[in-house]
């Protein structure tokens, strides 16, 4: 896996093939993303995942690169705690408009 710093996207236009929103919580989201045979998450100066804390935020950042798809996975580790069902698998990705204004 790819380690993406953003500190080298956030001044360079990127043609990105694919970002993957990933939502966790109310307020916390991570960006996987692949760019031609390149696949990871998106890593902050500290080399941590970079967290965003909006999808605004996220839109914003990643304005000046050229976005083929965008997904949004959600991700809760409250299910079992409030009687859901066991998570199935699969996560369902669903479409991420990338347009601004949004």
């Amino acid at each position: 896996m790819h380690k993406f710093l953003f500190s080298e996207l956030e001044d360079t236009p990127t043609v990105i093939d694919y970002l993957e929103v990933q939502s966790y919580e109310m307020n916390v989201y991570l960006v996987y993303l692949t760019v031609k045979d390149r696949s990871g998450m998106v890593y902050d100066k500290k080399g941590k995942p970079m967290r965003f804390f909006s999808t605004g935020h996220i839109r914003e950042a990643f304005a000046h690169c050229s976005v083929a798809k965008s997904v949004m996975k959600h991700d809760t580790p409250y299910d079992e705690m409030i009687g859901n069902p066991p998570k199935s698998a699969e996560q369902m990705a669903l479409p991420f408009s990338m347009d601004l204004p949004y």
